[in-house]
């Protein structure tokens, strides 16, 4: 039976990741109420200016909705004369009258709402900018709110890109660490970035936490919106991890093991571990081993909490 020393190991360590650039200014536009498109005048990377027309609604709906309001609303405003008369010829009371006024006021207000929606059954760019997708297509039916667009605004310079990392690296990666930016239409160009906005949730359809990185100084033509990219984080805090030798990892599976480990080279205690990193014959190891002094490097699997060892 063979035991080792365990060997700290205090590192700056570099996650490497990849990602879409993106802007601030990425706006999603809808139509306010739901309804069928009739019609979308542009389409992906389109340059378009700020009240330009980008899509419509079929208007039948809404237009049969602006019409049955105008009649409601010349309806309570008959009714409400006739209520005022009568009840100034002692024929209807106080209460019929208020009724009648409060239905005429409730007229208005739908013809105003019904007004609002056919005013907004299209959508219009909110600034001069582009076209970065387009989410629906003619004759589909969308309900309000469902995003049609999406858009950034034109000679952004705030470009960022936005990298998805496991739970464990976002606990490590810090606002304001440094990075490095690469791109193919770059060439060979590295740029410098920072670590601006760390995701408080995760992404539920990737199933990774989101972290934008900040790009520093000039940026170079032919960066938009979509292109992919790849960095390297710096991780500004020192972190302490383990090295062992692989045939100490016992029933390892994905990010945790078990390692078998002694302080007195006499008496063995089986403890659970988390994998950091694989290394041709070199296992890296970030939790479980706060303490110890040696790990058992063969004869492991023969071992129980009981066993006693003779060293070599």
């Amino acid at each position: 039976m063979k035991l080792e020393s365990i060997q700290a190991m205090n590192s700056n360590e570099e996650i490497h990741v990849s990602g879409q650039f993106t802007t601030d200014d990425e706006t999603y536009l809808s139509f306010l109420s739901g309804g069928i498109i009739q019609k979308l005048f542009v389409k992906e990377g389109d340059k378009v200016h700020k009240g330009q027309l980008l899509a419509t609604l079929d208007l039948t709906l809404v237009k049969a909705t602006v019409s049955q309001a105008k009649l409601g609303l010349e309806k309570a405003k008959r009714d409400l004369e006739r209520a005022k008369n009568l009840q100034k010829e002692g024929f209807a009371t106080l209460e019929q009258m208020q009724n009648a006024q409060t239905a005429f006021d409730v007229a208005q207000e739908q013809l105003q709402s019904a007004l609002f929606n056919l005013k907004y059954a299209e959508i219009r760019a909110v600034s001069n900018g582009f076209i970065l997708k387009k989410m629906a297509n003619q004759g589909q039916l969308v309900n309000s709110g469902t995003p049609v667009f999406q858009t950034n605004g034109a000679g952004s310079n705030s470009f960022k890109l936005k990298v998805g990392v496991s739970d464990r690296q976002w606990s490590q990666i810090k606002i304001g660490d440094e990075a490095t930016v690469q791109a193919d239409v770059f060439k060979n160009r590295t740029l410098n970035a920072k670590v601006s906005r760390k995701s408080e949730s995760i992404d539920p359809y990737s199933g990774t936490f989101t972290v934008e990185l900040e790009l520093v100084g000039k940026l170079p033509e032919g960066l938009a919106s979509g292109v992919f990219g790849k960095a390297t984080i710096k991780l500004s805090e020192t972190s302490e991890n383990w090295k062992i030798p692989y045939e100490a990892l016992l029933d390892g599976n994905a990010d945790d093991g078990f390692v078998f480990i002694s302080n007195d080279r006499k008496t063995v205690k089986k403890v659970p571990v988390k994998i950091e990193n694989l290394n041709q014959n070199v296992v890296e190891i970030s939790e479980g081993l706060e303490g110890y002094k040696y790990v058992i490097v063969s004869g492991g699997p023969y071992l129980n909490e009981n066993s006693t060892i003779s060293a070599k």
